[in-house]
């Protein structure tokens, strides 16, 4: 009679780690995820909020979507790189030891660091070319503008310019140092959709009516006005921010973002 063949048993299937999110089918791990909490937490010191936690996931699930789209425009994170910029650390920090001191108080693994600095070269190369595209000169206008926190207040001043009050006159009294003078702004650059509206329907020598926003009470008067002019430093790095944000809004919904934390 033949011996019955002995049943092999099947190895278990590792189980998968618990994600945190998922972008475009790439997983954010529940690990990392709880690791940038501690870190942020170590930051500001204090205990965090609901609000916080989802800052954190959502700077996690930016720098994936920046790092995607880096993928897709070419950009690789190979070895090679990788090995510079943790060089380039291990210089910084004096020594590999330092650096792995470094990782361990910061609730990093070795796998988890590595991780997040591929992570990061690719979201910091694609943010670098969401910024260039953003032209060194655009049209722009001069202009300067009358501060008001009260709607009595800006129609008493509204009426006077209508009557022929001198605009410098009164914006040097609400604004002493700089006479309410705002410099030359490019289109994007004022924080208020309505403001930038007004002053770019504006010819030079006109003013506004009060446009009133979250800050108070505005009236606008544009001095001068350039079709094209060099951007200021400030100025294109506020239109770069702006650039970046609206680039984040739009491949997010372009995106398919599942969440799994609370």
């Amino acid at each position: 009679m033949a011996s019955p063949t002995p049943t092999l048993s099947q190895p278990s299937p590792t189980p998968a780690p618990p994600l945190a999110a998922t972008v475009n089918g790439e997983a954010i791990l529940l690990s990392d995820y709880q690791a940038e909490l501690s870190r942020f937490q170590a930051d500001v010191g204090t205990e965090l909020a609901t609000e916080d936690e989802q800052r954190v996931l959502n700077e996690l699930i930016d720098q994936l979507l920046l790092a995607q789209a880096a993928a897709e425009a070419g950009f690789v994170v190979d070895e090679t790189i990788l090995q510079e910029r943790y060089a380039g650390l291990v210089s910084q920090l004096g020594s590999d030891q330092a650096l792995r001191d470094w990782m361990e108080a910061n609730a990093y693994t070795e796998e988890s660091f590595r991780r997040a600095l591929a992570l990061s070269v690719a979201a910091a190369w694609m943010r670098d070319q969401i910024a260039a595209e953003v032209p060194t000169a655009l049209e722009q206008v001069h202009i300067r503008h009358i501060l008001l926190y009260n709607s009595e207040e800006a129609d008493r001043v509204i009426a006077q310019l209508q009557s022929g009050a001198d605009f410098a006159d009164l914006a040097a009294l609400n604004d002493p140092a700089a006479g309410g003078d705002l410099g030359w702004v490019p289109r994007g650059y004022l924080l208020d959709a309505k403001l930038d509206e007004a002053a770019f329907s504006m010819q030079p020598g006109e003013f506004s009516p009060v446009i009133q926003t979250s800050a108070g009470y505005h009236i606008l008067q544009v001095l001068e006005r350039e079709p094209l002019l060099p951007l200021e430093f400030d100025a294109r790095l506020a239109l770069q921010r702006r650039a970046l944000q609206e680039w984040l809004v739009a491949r997010r919904s372009q995106s398919q973002i599942q969440i799994f934390t609370p």
